[in-house]
């Protein structure tokens, strides 16, 4: 097998085989992240997938469809219908799962019918029957769901790899998962290039499906490596395509989990300062500019975010300053005093007043 270690040439943000080029791109807006406490609206036709399985779509897909034993990546939040009860979000844990289609778990049946009708990018809320979910018993451990309960999945196919004999990820060497995950990242390289963001996510989402946590907890040394080598960067072009669609609580959550692997890793903090600096976290966003630039102290990209936050405050200040001044002392065009400091010179001599008034009576009462 080649090697796949590819290390960072640069704490820079030129373009190189690992990591997408993040300066002088334009910004792309995207959908805002959803709350995903309660079940979503949708008001587009429900099609018949099944006696069982219905669907709405919400967002459209691209391409074709997947077909028999196909290994299939996607994210989902599950309800149970009747109590709008949240038993799963692969979202907020920010791992897409694996499913192939006819090797499904019985409990997964109503979602993989779902999944079968669905293309590359599409999204839609899938209504399952509790005869093709967790069936009359229901679940009492995790995923906890009620007896007899009908289902509902809000599903996004991140994408799907097509393959004859439907071999899942646990089925892979390592370095069969390790050569896919690095196919995926660089797919997705490209794509970012052709501003396709959307496109681009996808697939560094699927490459960071084989690099699940169940995959890397069984690794070490060089392999280890190897797959890190794949999978940080993954995080870190996710985080760069959330910021230029404007989603920055998302891309902080994937700079997170790169730090939690490499808490010096100057490109994580470098972008999660930046989503930080958007949210008008300026304090947080400071600090990590500061440790990136403790790590990469040659990287003009963070000496410009440092200097643009100094400038942002200093203007902050002049603003607060002169707003002080036109309240305490400052002069109207006409070169005389502001009404604001008359009012306050009025407000002081009738104070004056009433003061002397009320004591020379005291005065006279006493003598």
């Amino acid at each position: 097998m080649t090697s796949m270690f590819f290390p960072t040439s640069s704490f820079g943000f030129s373009e190189h085989e690992n990591e997408i080029v993040t300066e002088g791109s334009g910004v792309v807006h995207g959908e805002p992240s959803q709350d995903g406490s309660l079940p979503p609206n949708v008001d587009a036709k429900v099609e018949v997938m099944d006696e069982k399985v219905s669907k709405q779509i919400i967002k459209e897909g691209h391409g074709s469809k997947p077909s028999k034993y196909s290994t299939c990546f996607l994210h989902y939040r599950a309800w149970t219908k009747h109590t709008q009860h949240k038993f799963e979000d692969t979202w907020q844990e920010q791992q897409p799962i694996e499913l192939v289609l006819g090797k499904e778990k019985k409990e997964m049946t109503g979602l993989a019918i779902g999944v079968a009708s669905m293309k590359s990018g599409e999204r839609a809320l899938l209504h399952i029957g509790w005869e093709l979910g967790y069936g009359k018993d229901g679940n009492f451990s995790f995923p906890n769901v009620p007896p007899m309960a009908d289902l509902l999945y809000e599903v996004e196919v991140i994408g799907f790899d097509e393959t004859k004999e439907g071999k899942a990820r646990s089925d892979m060497t390592v370095e069969e998962r390790i050569g896919a995950a690095d196919r995926r990242k660089m797919d997705g390289n490209n794509l970012f290039k052709e501003e396709k963001l959307e496109e681009a996510m996808q697939q560094y989402e699927m490459a960071i499906a084989y690099m699940g946590d169940d995959f890397m907890f069984q690794l070490y040394g060089k392999y280890q490596d190897m797959a890190l080598a794949v999978k940080n960067p993954c995080h870190l072009n996710m985080a760069a395509c959330l910021i230029k669609l404007k989603r920055y609580d998302e891309a902080i959550g994937h700079c997170n989990i790169v730090l939690t692997e490499e808490e010096k890793n100057p490109k994580a903090l470098f972008r999660r300062g930046k989503a930080k600096a958007e949210l008008g976290q300026m304090d947080s966003a400071r600090e990590d500019f500061r440790k990136a630039q403790k790590y990469a102290p040659d990287d003009n990209a963070i000496r410009r975010e440092l200097r643009a936050i100094g400038e942002q405050e200093k203007a902050v200040y002049q603003k607060q300053k002169e707003m002080y001044k036109g309240i305490f002392g400052g002069r109207d065009e006409s070169g005389g005093r502001s009404k604001s400091r008359n009012w306050l010179i009025m407000l002081w001599q009738w104070l004056v007043s009433l003061f002397r008034r009320t004591f020379g009576r005291h005065r006279v009462k006493a003598d």
